[in-house]
């Protein structure tokens, strides 16, 4: 069934009205009409199935058939924190993959090997938007401003488990020993090309973070980035 996202406050309980993007997706290119039946999602966790009911100039209307709750979705809140790339193409790929994967959250952060200066915030939300429709999740991942890492790590709000990966094999956290069973929430940080710093791994480590090993090859940060979320999502 195809996919299509539709933001909260245009969902009732019986109605979904789809407009913008979305309607001229839903009818200029997948050329959906009236009585055709679509999934929904509104970003928030929640599915339905949807009869077209009316076609008009700027917006779709629908009816609700069916509800799901946390439709393809994990218990655990994943979020990764990922140094930005010197090739966006490669952050794009990352965005792609992990929102996929099930992450909820994305962080492009600002650390002392990063060399790119600016985000390109707009476009990864709507690749996310578009991974998530592909892939028939109902959770649109939430793709943050650009972030300084020390920023980061004095955040006290946050009961997640907390990693950052390092290629130091001499760390406490295996990749196969990463078991989140009980965790509701998780955090993974990502370094840029070149990776974190001693210093910053050291100030991490003092945040709470524990030092997580992805085995004895060193992985591109996008590689990384998949690699961790895998494992933390299970």
């Amino acid at each position: 069934m195809d996919y299509f996202y539709s933001p909260p406050q245009n969902i009732s309980a019986r109605e979904v009205i789809i407009d913008g993007d979305e309607y001229a997706h839903l009818t200029h290119v997948m050329r959906k009409t009236a009585n055709d039946t679509i999934r929904v999602v509104d970003g928030l966790g929640t599915a339905y199935d949807v009869r077209l009911t009316d076609i008009k100039k700027k917006t779709a209307h629908g009816v609700i058939l069916q509800k799901y709750q946390q439709h393809n979705e994990q218990a655990i809140d994943v979020t990764i924190a990922v140094g930005i790339l010197k090739n966006p193409s490669k952050f794009d790929f990352l965005v792609e993959k992990a929102t996929e994967l099930g992450v909820r959250q994305i962080i492009p952060l600002i650390t002392e090997r990063t060399i790119p200066s600016h985000a390109k915030i707009d476009r990864w939300q709507k690749l996310a938007l578009a991974a998530m429709k592909q892939c028939g999740r109902s959770f649109l991942p939430i793709v943050k401003e650009l972030t300084n890492l020390d920023n980061l790590l004095n955040q006290k709000d946050s009961d997640a488990v907390k990693l950052i990966a390092h290629e130091n094999p001499l760390v406490k956290i295996k990749s196969n020993d990463v078991k989140l069973t009980n965790a509701k929430s998780a955090i993974v940080l990502i370094g840029p090309e070149g990776g974190f710093s001693d210093d910053e791994v050291l100030l991490a480590e003092k945040a709470g973070y524990s030092v997580l090993y992805l085995g004895e090859r060193r992985l591109r940060t996008e590689t990384a980035a998949i690699v961790a979320t895998a494992k933390l999502i299970g």
